[in-house]
C-alpha cells in the first residue's frame, strides 16, 4: 500500500501543473464564447443571439480545477516570474508596457462606443489569441502516457500498476482532453449563434492542425506556450525547420488523425451526457 501511494504522489506534481495548463483554455471558452456566465445571471444579446446561463456546477467545477491544480505551482509560478521580468531588457518592458497601455486605452473606448453594442472588443480577440496558444495543452496530456511506460519499467508490482498507475493516468488524461471537447463545443455552439454553422468543421479541423503542431513542439521540442512571447525568434526558426522535414511532419500529420478521431467520439459522448443547461442554446 506505501508503495502504491509513493508511486502516485510521485506523480502529482507535474500531472496538476499540465492540467492547470490544459484547463486554461477551457476557462478561456467559458469567457469567450459563453458570456452570459460571468456577465449576467439570465440572458445576453450578442449579434442578435440569447444565451442561456451555463449550468453552475460545471462552471464551479472548473474553478476548482483550476485552483487545486494551480495552488501547488504558485511559488514556483512566482519565481519564474520574477526570473524572467530581470532578465528582459528595460527597452521590452518599456515597450510591453506601452503596447499594454494602448491596448486598454482602444479597448475602453471600443466599449464607450454606445451605438455599437455588439462590436466585439479588442480584448476579446486577444483572448482568442491566448485561447489557440493554450489549447494544445489541453489534448498534449495524451502524450504523457510516455511516463506511465516509464514507470512501468521501474519493476512496480502487476497490483500497484493496474490498480493505481493505470487508474490515475486515465483520470488524468480525460480531464485533460475533456477539457479539449468541452472548450471545442463551446466554439461551435458560438459559430452556430453567428450563423456560422456550415464552417463548424472547418474550424475544428484547423484548430487540430495547430493543435497537432503544438503537441510536436511541446513533446519533442519542448516548447511551451509562452514562448511566442518570450523566444518567439527561437520558436518560429524551429518551426520552419520542422515544416520542412518529413518526419516531423508524419508525426504532425498521425497526431492529427488520433485528435480528429478521438474528439469525434469524444464529443459523441459529452453531448449526450451534458444535460441542455450546460452548454449555450439558442431561445
Amino acid at each position: 500500500m506505501t508503495s502504491a501511494w509513493e508511486a502516485i504522489f510521485a506523480n502529482i506534481g507535474w500531472m496538476s501543473w499540465n492540467l492547470f495548463l490544459a484547463l486554461i483554455p477551457l476557462a478561456l471558452s467559458v469567457w469567450l464564447f459563453c458570456p452570459s456566465v460571468i456577465s449576467k445571471p439570465s440572458k445576453m444579446r450578442l449579434r442578435g443571439a440569447h444565451w442561456r446561463s451555463q449550468s453552475p456546477i460545471l462552471i464551479w467545477c472548473i474553478g476548482l480545477l483550476l485552483g487545486l491544480s494551480f495552488l501547488p505551482h504558485a511559488y514556483r509560478v512566482g519565481r519564474q516570474f520574477h526570473r524572467l521580468i530581470q532578465t528582459l531588457d528595460s527597452r521590452y518592458l518599456l515597450i510591453a508596457l506601452v503596447i499594454t497601455l494602448t491596448l486598454m486605452g482602444v479597448d475602453i473606448w471600443q466599449h464607450q462606443q454606445q451605438h455599437q453594442p455588439q462590436h466585439l472588443s479588442l480584448r476579446w480577440w486577444l483572448g482568442i489569441l491566448v485561447f489557440i496558444l493554450f489549447l494544445p495543452n489541453a489534448p498534449y496530456v495524451l502524450t504523457d502516457v510516455i511516463h506511465l511506460i516509464d514507470q512501468i519499467r521501474q519493476g512496480y508490482s502487476v497490483w500497484i500498476i493496474s490498480l493505481a498507475l493505470i487508474p490515475q493516468y486515465l483520470v488524468f488524461m480525460f480531464i485533460g482532453f475533456e477539457a479539449y471537447v468541452l472548450s471545442l463545443i463551446y466554439l461551435d455552439r458560438y459559430l452556430d449563434q453567428q450563423g456560422w454553422k456550415q464552417n463548424r468543421w472547418m474550424a475544428e479541423l484547423t484548430i487540430h492542425a495547430l493543435c497537432a503542431v503544438g503537441i510536436y513542439l511541446g513533446r519533442f521540442q519542448r516548447f511551451n506556450s509562452w514562448d511566442i512571447i518570450t523566444s518567439p525568434d527561437v520558436l518560429m526558426r524551429s518551426l520552419v525547420d520542422h515544416l520542412l522535414n518529413h518526419r516531423p511532419l508524419l508525426v504532425m500529420s498521425v497526431t492529427f488523425v488520433v485528435l480528429s478521431v478521438l474528439y469525434g467520439l469524444m464529443k459523441l459522448i459529452t453531448l449526450a451526457v451534458l444535460s441542455p443547461s450546460s452548454y449555450p442554446e439558442p431561445v
